[in-house]
C-alpha cells in the first residue's frame, strides 16, 4: 500500500469504528437519573429543597441535565402519600428522598427502590432498619431525635421564662409518632412542674381553634411539636401566638425567620444538602443498607430578640449566651 493510502486507511479506522463515528459516541449523553421526593411539603422552592439542590450541584448533579428530580409534595395531606409514592415507584425513580411520615409511605410502596429519609422514633424496635451502623433492607437516612428535642424545647422554655405555670402543645394527632410525642412531653411538663394542655390540630383549619381553647385554658406559652403541616402553616401560627401573646418555642429556626420567639433543633437545610451526599453514593453503586443512619451533632438555639422587645419580653442572660443566633 502506498504511503497515502495507507494514511487514509488509517485516518478512517480512527474516525470509524463499526461504522459509527467516535466522536459521535463520545457526545452521546450520560443516564439520566431520576431522584423522587415524597414529602408532606407544599413547594419545591422551599430552603430545604434549596439546600437540597445545592448539595446536588456541588457533586456535579444539576436537574434538567443529568438527572431529574420528580416531586410529589403532599402540601400536609398525609392521606396522599402513599399514592404518590406508589407514582414514583411507576416511574420509575433511581432514588426516592422521603420526609418525616413519607418514609413508611415509601417503604410500603417498595421494597428495592432506594429510599433516603428520617427514620423516625426507635427505627429498629418498629422494624424500619436492623442497626444504625447497618440498616440492611433498601433504607437510609437520620435519626432526628423527635422526642427527645420535643422534652428539650420545653426545658428551655420553662430557662427562659421561669413564671411560666401553663403550658399548650400543638400536636398533630394524625402522625404516627403523636402518642409518644405526647406521653414524653407529659413526662417532662410533670418533671417540671408545668401545667401542660395538650392541643391537638389535624387540619389547618383547626389551627385557629386551637390556640383559642389554649388561651381559653389559660396557656401562656406554647411548645409547638414538629409536623410538616405545622411547618407548611408557620407563618400562620407565629402570627396567631403573637396575637395570643404567648411565649412560644419551636422546632425549627424557620418560624423564628417569621418572627417567632424561639426555636430550638438541628439546622433541617443542612441536613438536607448532605442527603445529597447519600444520593450520589446510591447513585454510584453503594447499597442504601450499608449507608449508616447519620445523627445530627448540632442543635441551634435561635432567639428573635426583636419578637421579645415588641412583646415586652426580658430575655435571661443565660439564654442569650446559649443562643447560636439572636436576630436584633
Amino acid at each position: 500500500m502506498r504511503p497515502r493510502a495507507a494514511l487514509l486507511a488509517a485516518t478512517a479506522l480512527c474516525v470509524f469504528v463499526g461504522g459509527a463515528p467516535l466522536s459521535g459516541l463520545a457526545q452521546q449523553p450520560a443516564r439520566m437519573f431520576r431522584i423522587g421526593i415524597l414529602s408532606p411539603a407544599e413547594r419545591p422552592d422551599t430552603k430545604i429543597f434549596n439546600a437540597f439542590r445545592e448539595g446536588l450541584r456541588e457533586l456535579g448533579y444539576i436537574d434538567g441535565q443529568n438527572i431529574k428530580i420528580e416531586y410529589r409534595l403532599a402540601a400536609g395531606d398525609l392521606g396522599r402519600l402513599p399514592g404518590m409514592a406508589e407514582e414514583l415507584v411507576r416511574l420509575p425513580v433511581d432514588v426516592i428522598v422521603a420526609d418525616g411520615g413519607a418514609v413508611l409511605a415509601a417503604q410500603e410502596a417498595t421494597r428495592t427502590i432506594p429510599i433516603i429519609g428520617p427514620v423516625g422514633h426507635d427505627p429498629i424496635a418498629t422494624g424500619l432498619i436492623r442497626s444504625f451502623a447497618h440498616p440492611g433492607g433498601n433504607i437510609t437516612g437520620f435519626y432526628s431525635f423527635g422526642l427527645e428535642l420535643s422534652a428539650k424545647r420545653l426545658q428551655l422554655l420553662k430557662d427562659a421564662f421561669p413564671e411560666i405555670s401553663r403550658v399548650a402543645a400543638l400536636l398533630n394527632p394524625t402522625v404516627q409518632r403523636a402518642l409518644s410525642v405526647r406521653r414524653t412531653i407529659e413526662e417532662a411538663a410533670l418533671t417540671l412542674g408545668v401545667e401542660l394542655s395538650t392541643i391537638e390540630v389535624a387540619t389547618p383549619d383547626q389551627i385557629r381553634s386551637g390556640f383559642e381553647v389554649a388561651a381559653t385554658g389559660g396557656a401562656k406559652a406554647l411548645v409547638v411539636l414538629p409536623d410538616a403541616m405545622f411547618w407548611n402553616q408557620r407563618v400562620r401560627i407565629v402570627a396567631l401566638a403573637t396575637k395570643h401573646r404567648m411565649l412560644a418555642i419551636y422546632p425549627e429556626r424557620e418560624y423564628v425567620d417569621e418572627g417567632g420567639l424561639l426555636a430550638y433543633g438541628p439546622n433541617i437545610p443542612d441536613q438536607w444538602r448532605y442527603r445529597a451526599t447519600y444520593v450520589d453514593k446510591i447513585l454510584r453503586g453503594e447499597k442504601p443498607g450499608d449507608l449508616p443512619i447519620q445523627q445530627p451533632t448540632k442543635f441551634e438555639l435561635v432567639v428573635n430578640l426583636k419578637t421579645a422587645n415588641a412583646l415586652g419580653l426580658t430575655i435571661p442572660p443565660l439564654i442569650l449566651a446559649r443562643a447560636g443566633e439572636v436576630i436584633e
